[in-house]
């Protein structure tokens, strides 16, 4: 059974899918750290000093706090600052993603209209074109 699962992981396709999911896992927090330390500030600058992580509502009369985390400790809470802040994540991951795949795709497209190189010509055509170059001559 040991075997069996050795093999399983060391196919090209189990490999290629772990390399793929650790690097979407560290893109994805390259993402995170672009939209929330880069995007997100910028934008709270230009909407007057806002933090979209900060913006809830209250979903009791409990909730008396100013901030997320100590709202989320007094009770139930709608964090639609933090759902801004993922959905913006996510379509930037996604326009990205789209872009690089249009890359890849106009690369291939790119590779396959390039004509093929002609085959060297073999023994027989080299000896037949030698003939007929004699036979013009004469």
């Amino acid at each position: 059974m040991l075997k069996e699962f050795r093999e399983f992981a060391m196919k090209g396709n189990v490999v290629d899918l772990a390399v793929g999911v650790i690097i979407g896992a560290a893109f994805g927090a390259i993402v995170s750290s672009l939209v929330g330390d880069v995007i997100m500030p910028v934008i709270g600058a230009i909407t007057g000093g806002l933090d979209f992580s900060n913006y809830f509502i209250g979903l009791s009369k409990e909730v008396t706090a100013t901030n997320l985390v100590d709202a989320k400790k007094q009770g139930a809470v709608l964090a639609y600052g933090s759902f801004l802040t993922v959905t913006l994540n996510f379509l930037i991951i996604a326009f990205v993603l789209f872009i690089v795949i249009r890359l890849i795709n106009r690369i291939k497209r790119s590779e396959e209209a390039k004509p093929a190189e002609a085959p060297a010509p073999t023994k027989d055509q080299v000896l037949l074109t030698e003939i007929r170059d004699i036979l013009k001559t004469k």
